[in-house]
């Protein structure tokens, strides 16, 4: 019971609430055991580089939560911090054995990360049957929570720019780093000040040398390209066609394939090669590079070096010329643009 009062303080940051339910109290304490532990105790049998001080640790309240994890909002060493707690099913060897995977290859790659668009990691901890991952708090939520507060198709071209360009760096540097992340979509993309955009939640990512089958990858299907959706060998450029999907998204502020569950937007991208509308203000040169993105081949798809170069294009002559995309048309080959740009301007 005083592991559970205490949880509960942190919890409302000790403020009153409603009477928790019967199944919540349970829940909590059954929780609670792992998330109040000190020092040691819960970083399991050895020390690691990355290994946190629990005693440290103080862990506030929970703002998101998905099967088998909770991320809380909490303070670390003085600094906001966000903590990923995943839990393994006691039920279900294999799914423990995977999620024991995806919490170790994620420590391993966000402990060697270092880029202002990449998600900071501060430290984590392992006490199967419970993970923790401590990373910085972005207080600005995910870039799907901001989309949905917006209207439809309202989100000014600069601010497309803007948000393109930082997760396109962000993709960059984990492609310069052999990084495939295998799940880009507006949910794992997360705002801090400035409107600035961090790639974050590596838990199906991998190097591109060791990369196995996504089997069982079905909550993402919307942003899921085919080669995955098919369980064939992929590349880096999956994440590239993830990435128009996004663009596309905050073009429009929609959810792609909103008419459809997921399965039915697997079928339909699969064997009907179907893609989100495009809308109909988008400027013809983005809906070029939309579409060079989401390329059913992934050969055609461009890397993010191009893409990259391309938005940096963009956003600089935007700048400088606010009717700037009305009188530019797509060239049929990449280098065409990037030398005549600045005469065309």
């Amino acid at each position: 019971m005083k592991n559970f009062q205490f949880f509960k303080q942190i919890s409302n940051n000790g403020r009153s609430g409603r009477r928790l339910s019967l199944g919540e109290y349970k829940r909590a304490v059954s929780w609670s055991k792992y998330l109040v532990s000190s020092g040691a105790e819960i970083k399991g049998d050895g020390e690691e580089e990355w290994s946190a001080d629990m005693s440290e640790l103080l862990i506030g309240n929970k703002f998101a939560s998905g099967r088998h994890s909770r991320i809380y909002r909490g303070v670390y060493k003085q600094r906001d911090v966000a903590i990923k707690i995943a839990s393994q099913p006691e039920e279900d060897e294999d799914l423990a054995a995977v999620l024991e995977k995806q919490f170790t290859s994620e420590v391993a790659l966000l402990f060697g990360l270092d880029h202002p668009n990449i998600i900071s990691f501060v430290a984590a901890c392992k006490k199967p049957p419970v993970f923790c991952i401590i990373m910085e708090y972005m207080s600005g939520g995910s870039l799907r929570k901001y989309l949905h507060q917006q209207e439809p198709y309202s989100v000014s071209l600069n601010l497309v720019l803007k948000l393109a360009l930082d997760i396109a760096h962000g993709m960059q540097y984990l492609h310069s780093r052999g990084i495939l992340h295998r799940d880009l979509k507006s949910e794992n993309l997360l705002l801090g000040e400035a409107m600035c955009v961090k790639v974050a939640d590596f838990g199906i990512s991998c190097l591109e040398t060791q990369c196995d089958s996504p089997k069982g990858f079905t909550s993402t299907y919307r942003w899921m390209a085919p080669e995955m959706i098919k369980e064939k060998h992929h590349t880096k450029k999956v994440d590239v066609y993830s990435f128009a999907i996004v663009l596309w998204e905050i073009l429009t502020a929609l959810i792609p394939f909103d008419d459809m569950t997921p399965e039915q937007a697997a079928f339909a991208v699969c064997q009907k090669n179907a893609r989100p509308p495009m809308p109909s203000h988008c400027p013809e040169a983005l809906q070029h590079l939309i579409s060079r993105c989401w390329s059913s081949n992934p050969n055609k798809r461009p890397h993010f070096d191009e893409i990259v170069s391309i938005l940096e294009d963009y956003s600089k002559s935007l700048e400088e010329d606010p009717d700037f995309f009305t009188s530019l048309r797509p060239p049929s080959h990449r280098t065409v643009l990037h030398h005549c740009m600045p005469k065309c301007i």
